[in-house]
């Protein structure tokens, strides 16, 4: 190989190869992504201008296009290289067609309608409103950008990473000569993760340079990438099973299975696994199985640690409402923090997406005659409760097909009630239960198959759900609320509340989800009706898990129990559902706009049933007559004492924490378990010096779990921090009941619950029975 002199600047025909280059990588991408020749991605990748709506007085031009990585947006405000932004793919949440968010049914005509969509993102991040030229140019838009998001989704661990890499190294060559010197191996590796001595990186870059040229080109490159991404745990995993002249046969691949997954396999099981993931056609005509074949099936769905069955919905979902939880939100509508955040319609998207049954609206009095929703008495931004009904009819079933419960804070005068019960018959039509299932007066809770795509109100009624049975004529005069509140709250809502009285339009919609107040458990079992429901403030419910276990497990047995958090929460932080679970409470409503890892908890137990939104609670919190404490663990049917062993081999790309290019993670994982309290606890793994892309801990732990059912398993990755608090990396929770065993891969969700694409864990997990 020919050695040519590198130059630090472009002459004019590297100029020209560059931008050649650039043409290239984005033909490269658009293979990848299976949409080479698409008129749509080329649409895009062209860009164009786009109206972006803000308010009424700010609606600016902007120029967008999708850059050639095929998966950043790069938007300007003109077409040079000033206020210069981008967005990642990854980032979005949903594209919209029409004006469906709040901002352009507010600040944008009707006439605009067929121009107009928006794009919504993950986590906090307010939607962006736009406006196309035409209609023609705003179907591009969403159609092109939806083929992308689903392409990028579509594509395999290993293939993101090496896109990912890819990537990398083409911003490290910062000439475009398609070759890559020392230092740009170097600034390479910053980008990936890496911190490696001087010495090291000569020594690699020397390894690969065949040519002795001084950089590295072709091959060259090629073997670097090899090196690069070798992992040394498969190798010793694979080396062991395939006997098959170096590769592993159906049977070596069955025996892998049968030994170290603990599966109950046959050969014709291994055999689909060879036809379903093995890339290369010459083995798979020899019903074999290369390594990377077997890498690409430990990171596939077949080889993640969370049970494949229990992604669809696999529990009894005809037993009363009331025997499962519900997953459920507070202050649904907030995007932010409850002192002066934006109240969103997106915030309901968010909560809905994410599978939540249960959602909060705090209804007040607005202008014009049409009630508001917002957090009251503070300077939370407010939005027209028409549209948040809307908004959830249009979203309430994409991603479970089981009943939405609307939990109604009601603060509106009798006119503006009538209003929201007008606004709910009339936009939610058939879909909202105006009455009973059945011809006679129910005694239990429907379940959630019989009123699957239904919509249940939550709020006060002014008689007994009984009376709509009687052949008798009933006048009821509307009467006063009483609302539920924080104490905080009492003293200044007591004039308002006092004088509220209740719409009967609004009364007559409240079917099995009457709010009453809980005035104990012996009255409530003497004289509160199975569909007369109590809501308790955080600290009240845990004292009463805490101090009276058994007692309110036997309450939820029959009735709902609608959990919150305390009102002087202003940051809007969550509390540990856990306790609450393990009491029987359904309705444990946390702060979806807040991460933490209560929602990661949250998220966990709610991955299981097809992140349906509903999980069946263990028949000992559905017997009246059970004798389970959670916190006395006495003898019965819960004990099933596990033990749990994890070896935390390794991790894969794992994210940078600082945005700084010398900032290189140190990380380590914690296992947590939560569950009853005899079963909570913590254990760590060192951590690794400045390696962020394939870290190796081969750390061990064991762990005793008395009560699986209400277990939960956390593996948190952290960057670790000498001189303050480590930084949050990455985490992901499961069920117990949901674990597999074996070698595992563990993926990472991101602070805000949404997926990291390319990085992730690799463990070997093993569950029995106690001795």
């Amino acid at each position: 190989m020919q050695c040519v002199r590198r130059q630090s600047v472009r002459t004019k025909s590297q100029e020209l190869l560059y931008r050649a280059q650039v043409k290239t990588v984005a033909l490269d991408n658009m293979r990848l992504l299976g949409l080479e020749g698409d008129p749509e991605l080329k649409f895009l990748l062209d860009g164009g201008d786009l109206l972006k709506v803000r308010s009424d007085s700010w609606k600016k031009t902007r120029f967008y296009k999708l850059q050639e990585d095929c998966k950043t947006i790069w938007h300007e405000s003109k077409k040079t290289l000033k206020s210069k932004q981008t967005f990642s793919i990854e980032d979005i949440a949903a594209v919209r067609r029409g004006r469906q968010t709040e901002g352009l049914r507010k600040y944008t005509e009707a006439a605009v309608e067929g121009r107009t969509f928006s794009i919504l993102f993950k986590g906090r991040q307010k939607s962006l409103d736009l406006i196309a030229t035409s209609e023609e140019e705003a179907k591009k838009w969403v159609s092109g950008l939806e083929k992308v998001i689903s392409s990028m989704n579509s594509l395999s661990p290993q293939t993101k990473t090496e896109h990912w890499i890819y990537s990398c190294m083409r911003k490290a060559d910062t000439n475009g000569d398609s070759k890559m010197s020392q230092k740009e191996l170097k600034s390479f590796l910053q980008d990936i993760n890496i911190e490696v001595d001087d010495n090291y990186a000569k020594m690699l870059f020397e390894k690969c340079d065949a040519s002795k040229c001084g950089f590295l080109e072709g091959k060259e490159i090629e073997h670097f990438y090899k090196i690069l991404t070798q992992r040394e745990e498969i190798d010793v995993i694979y080396g062991e099973y395939a006997k098959t002249d170096g590769l592993m046969s159906a049977d070596d691949l069955m025996n892998f299975l049968r030994n170290e997954q603990i599966e109950d396999t046959s050969q014709s099981d291994a055999l689909q696994l060879i036809e379903k993931y093995e890339l290369d056609e010459n083995a798979k005509a020899k019903q074999q199985m290369t390594k990377d074949g077997f890498l690409m099936y430990l990171q596939q769905p077949d080889g993640l640690i969370f049970n494949l069955a229990h992604r669809s919905v696999y529990q009894d979902m005809n037993q009363p409402l009331n025997h499962y939880f519900i997953s459920s939100s507070h202050n649904t509508y907030l995007l932010e923090d409850q002192l002066k955040g934006l109240s969103s319609t997106d915030a309901y998207i968010k909560a809905l997406v994410k599978g939540c049954r249960c959602v909060e609206l705090d209804c007040w009095d607005g202008s014009d005659g049409e009630p508001v929703i917002y957090h009251g008495y503070t300077l939370t931004t407010k939005i027209l409760f028409k549209d948040v009904i809307q908004a959830i009819k249009d979203y309430a079933f994409k991603m479970s097909e089981y009943p939405v419960i609307l939990s109604l804070e009601n603060n509106c005068s009798v006119e503006q009630q009538k209003t929201m019960a007008k606004h709910m018959i009339s936009i939610l039509g058939s879909a909202l239960v105006t009455k009973p299932l059945g011809e006679k007066m129910p005694k239990c809770f429907p379940s959630p198959e019989e009123l699957k795509g239904r919509f249940i109100v939550k709020g006060k009624r002014l008689d007994k759900l009984e009376d709509t049975f009687s052949d008798e004529v009933k006048v009821v005069d509307e009467e006063s609320v009483t609302e539920e509140e924080d104490e905080a709250d009492q003293e200044k809502k007591s004039k308002e509340s006092n004088s509220l009285k209740l719409a009967k339009e609004l009364s007559d919609i409240v079917i099995y989800c009457k709010s009453v107040h809980f005035h104990g458990f012996e009255d409530s079992w003497g004289k509160q009706s199975f569909y007369e429901m109590a809501s308790f403030k955080e600290g009240q419910a845990v004292k009463l898990a805490e101090e009276s276990g058994n007692e309110y497990i036997r309450h939820n047995t029959d009735k709902l129990s609608r959990i919150y958090p305390g009102g002087l929460k202003t940051d809007s932080s969550n509390y540990n559902p856990v306790p609450l679970w393990n009491a029987g409470c359904q309705i444990v409503a946390l702060n979806f706009q807040t991460p933490c890892p209560e929602m990661d908890l949250n998220q966990g137990l709610f991955l299981q049933n097809g992140q349906s939104g509903y999980i069946l609670k263990p028949s000992y919190l559905r017997d009246k007559a059970t004798e389970f404490d959670p916190t006395t663990l006495t003898k019965g049917p819960w004990l099933k004492q596990k033990t749990l062993h994890v070896m935390v081999i390794s991790a894969q790309q794992l994210p940078k924490v600082n945005e700084r290019k010398s900032s290189i993670v140190d990380p380590l994982v914690q296992v947590q378990i939560y569950g009853v309290s005899a079963d909570t606890t913590v254990k760590e793994t060192p951590y690794i010096d400045n390696n962020g892309f394939n870290p190796m801990w081969n750390e061990k732990f064991q762990f005793d779990v008395y009560v699986p059912d209400l277990a939960l398993v956390r593996f948190l990755v952290e960057d670790y921090d000498y001189a303050s608090d480590n930084e949050f990396i990455g985490q992901y929770t499961l069920p117990f009941n949901s674990l597999k065993n074996g070698y595992r891969h563990v993926p990472l969700f991101t602070k805000n619950g949404d997926l990291l694409s390319s990085a992730g864990l690799f463990i070997h997990i093993m569950v029995v029975d106690a001795e």
